[in-house]
């Protein structure tokens, strides 16, 4: 028996992996993560599973359920949105489960700032103009480590993707402002992949008034960095003469 944390991806039902739809299908019981992961990736389970919306479980009940199932020797679906690595809080199932001695694996998904990139149709790490992302949210009931606040992670001046942060665009951009400049490009994008995807493209300087022109209020994501409207770049090093010189020789010699 073995618990599997799937990410069911950022919307879109077709951005599931081949390996997280395979093992939905196959689980006697599927724990999904409500309204936030699309129906459809749901019901490809098999029709003799146990379906549970686990949006008003507490992690007791969660691990519970999951015990029970662990005694009658059931694997079990665990999915939640986007990947579950990235603010997926199953940091503290696991560690439940392995009080438990209960096995567990972790299917990686498709994140919201990934899908967010397709959706504008830009490259998040350009030559000369960003090689970093940070993948980051603004301090809410969840407080900031040390070090890790907006303004000081702004310092880098990276490509910036703030989740979970939406309602508190104005304060961001009073933040970000004094490190990337008010010209500083930046998307805000409302449910990504999914069949209404919004989102407004601007600066600092103007997109608080954009969005709430919009109404996004939650389930968005703030992108921020000069690959968002690049004013020019060099081709990468992939591209060069040098670097196909240099692939055709290591490869006649091998």
């Amino acid at each position: 028996m073995t618990v599997y944390f799937i990410g069911a991806g950022p919307g879109d039902p077709e951005l599931i992996t081949v390996k997280g739809q395979r093992l939905i299908r196959q689980c006697p019981l599927v724990l999904y993560a409500g309204s936030l992961v699309p129906k459809e990736v749901v019901l490809t389970a098999n029709p003799h599973a146990e379906i549970v919306n686990t949006a008003d479980l507490s992690l007791e009940d969660i691990i519970a359920r999951i015990r029970a199932a662990h005694e009658q020797g059931w694997d079990v679906a665990r999915v939640h949105t986007g990947d579950p690595a990235l603010y997926g809080a199953i940091g503290e199932q696991m560690r439940a489960l392995e009080k438990l001695g209960i096995p567990y694996q972790v299917i990686p998904g498709v994140t919201a700032a990934f899908a967010g990139a397709a959706m504008l149709r830009r490259e998040l790490t350009l030559p000369e103009i960003s090689q970093t992302i940070i993948l980051t949210r603004h301090a809410g009931k969840t407080p900031m480590p040390e070090g890790e606040s907006l303004p000081e992670l702004a310092q880098h001046r990276a490509t910036m993707a703030i989740y979970l942060s939406v309602d508190k665009l104005r304060e961001i951009v009073a933040e970000l402002i004094p490190h990337y400049g008010a010209d500083c490009p930046v998307a805000v994008l409302h449910r990504v992949s999914w069949p209404d995807q919004d989102g407004v493209v601007g600066t600092l300087a103007d997109i608080a008034e954009q969005v709430e022109a919009k109404g996004f209020t939650r389930t968005a994501l703030i992108l921020v960095g000069r690959v968002i409207q690049p004013e020019g770049f060099p081709a990468s090093y992939l591209y060069s003469a040098e670097h196909a010189e240099w692939y055709r020789r290591n490869s006649n010699a091998s």
